[in-house]
């Protein structure tokens, strides 16, 4: 292993305003990181690095653990104008801060080009959604194709036996030889709503060793090996919107988006106009220009009329929606088949929200899920993660949500 980095040093220089560290068990940390891969000491295992501290952490973990570890880097845009952005992942300074990482752990390291995949599978998909008067999770688009689909394949080609991850969240091995995706033990950082998308093939494969950490922890675990990203800030932004202005790329990318159109309530009455229906979406109130007295949102966007609809806040509450692009991690051979008898489901609509009690519905071959009570912040486009009431830690699928009918 390579010389490191005094810890004091580290932290001497924060890259940002320090972040809470906590002193690590380093012995525990190496334990928990075996357990979590369940392989042999010394089998490869590739390890997903965007250059932040908690992939960092996970491969130095395992390298400490006594795997041969392969550090792969996905370069998954044009980078110049992210270049001195921090906080966006998979930029150029994350594409040297893994290069950096690898080599002060002494490990082998390699940066894939996927820009043309990464354009084809997530922005691309990112801008026609707004077009659609849908709200996109481009980081679901993601995991769901580049990282877990195509990373894996390269993953496998370099003979690994398993490829490692920094999200937190947990894999689980059953007696019968099944695998669980679970809740990370710090729900303020648990990402399976992210992952849901996740097949049970890839499930086979993946392994997140950080599951059991929160994330103060990790940060020590870095200084103490006297990685300088240890004080690196988390991800804000969407990676590929370095500025935060997501609206200036769909424009860019979409240009018929800006057309303008009417803002009309939802009892028909014409209140004001639009610039362009990718300025809104589901829920928002900011930013209308209109008043009629009494607050309003946004609950439905058409965009073959370029008209957004808006209403009292009643209108967004949720009596059921239907799901597309689902995957299943149940017990059941199928979520069709949980749907056709109606099993109870916990519903997290967004990843800032709390699952809701609901079941899941069949209509027609469509799965669908109708709430106990009605749910707020539902829109088309964006995730719904399925837990099980049973064991609430257990993500049991979902889908996108593409249909929503409301309360009233």
């Amino acid at each position: 292993m390579a010389a490191m980095t005094p810890a004091a040093d580290i932290l001497a220089e924060p890259l940002c305003p320090l972040p809470e560290i906590a002193v690590p068990d380093m012995d525990a940390a190496v334990e928990a990181a075996r357990a979590a891969v369940g392989l042999p000491v010394g089998s490869r295992i590739v390890a997903a690095m965007s250059g932040g501290v908690d992939s960092t952490v996970v491969a130095a973990l395992l390298h400490r653990a006594g795997y041969d570890v392969v550090g792969v880097t996905l370069q998954l845009y044009d980078h110049g104008a992210a270049l001195k952005k921090k906080g966006a992942c998979c930029a150029g300074q994350d594409i040297h801060d893994a290069r950096l990482a690898a080599e002060t752990l002494g490990i082998p390291h390699y940066v894939l080009d996927y820009e043309s995949r990464f354009r084809d599978a997530v922005i691309d998909q990112f801008a026609d959604a707004y077009l659609a008067g849908r709200t996109p999770v481009p980081c679901i688009r993601c995991n769901q194709t580049v990282k877990f689909r195509d990373l894996l394949d390269v993953a496998r080609d370099l003979g690994a036996a398993a490829m490692a991850t920094g999200h937190y969240v947990g894999r689980a091995v059953t007696a019968d030889g099944g695998v669980q995706m679970r809740k990370a033990i710090d729900p303020s950082r648990d990402q399976s709503y992210f992952l849901f998308a996740t097949a049970r093939d890839q499930l086979d494969y993946l392994r997140f060793p950080l599951a059991g950490l929160e994330k103060p922890a990790v940060r020590g675990v870095a200084a103490a090996l006297g990685l300088r990203i240890a004080a690196k800030p988390d991800s804000q932004d969407i990676c590929f919107v370095p500025n935060g202005d997501y609206r200036t790329l769909i424009d860019r990318l979409r240009p018929q988006g800006r057309e303008a159109g009417e803002i009309v309530h939802m009892d028909g009455r014409v209140l004001g106009s639009h610039a362009g229906i990718t300025d809104y979406t589901i829920g928002q109130r900011r930013g209308l220009n209109v008043a009629v007295g009494e607050p309003l949102f946004v609950t439905r966007l058409d965009p073959e009329h370029r008209r957004v609809v808006v209403g009292p806040r009643e209108a967004l509450l949720t009596a059921a929606l239907t799901l597309d692009e689902t995957n299943w991690l149940g017990d059941e051979a199928s979520i069709e088949a949980a749907a056709a008898v109606g099993a109870p489901v916990l519903a997290r609509v967004r990843s800032t929200r709390p699952p809701s009690p609901a079941r899941l519905t069949l209509t027609d071959g469509v799965v669908g899920v109708a709430f106990d009570t009605g749910e707020e912040g539902v829109a088309p486009g964006q995730a719904c993660a399925l837990y099980d009431p049973a064991d609430p830690h257990r993500l049991l699928g979902g889908g996108f949500i593409a249909t929503t009918t409301s309360v009233a």
